[in-house]
């Protein structure tokens, strides 16, 4: 609950100045954004992610792009393993055939 600040103008009158607001300085940074897009793609996409306001559109489809470069990220480290195969010998020995013998003991 809001605390009150208060202040006294003579002894028989106090009058509330403003609320004071703790949860407004924890919230998160918010940026106006102001463009246009295709009106068409607009309708659409409010309809398929039910957003309740466009800001929260916004933020889905900000959240969904840096998701997706995200998940390319993780692929392309993942390709070394394509192009060395863990069954390829290198300086450490063949971990093919390493797992080969640990599965046989």
């Amino acid at each position: 609950m809001p605390k009150l600040i208060a202040s006294t103008t003579s002894k028989s009158a106090r009058r509330v100045v403003a609320p004071k607001l703790e949860w407004h300085s924890c919230g998160m940074a918010r940026t106006r954004v102001s463009t246009t897009v295709d009106d068409e793609l607009l309708t659409k996409a409010r309809e398929v992610t039910g957003a309740h306001s466009d800001a929260s559109l916004l933020d889905q489809a900000l959240d969904a792009l840096l998701n997706s470069h995200r998940r390319a990220e993780i692929d392309r480290a993942y390709a070394a393993y394509d192009e060395h195969p863990a069954n390829e010998a290198d300086e450490w020995g063949d971990l093919g055939a390493f797992r080969s013998a640990a599965a046989t003991s």
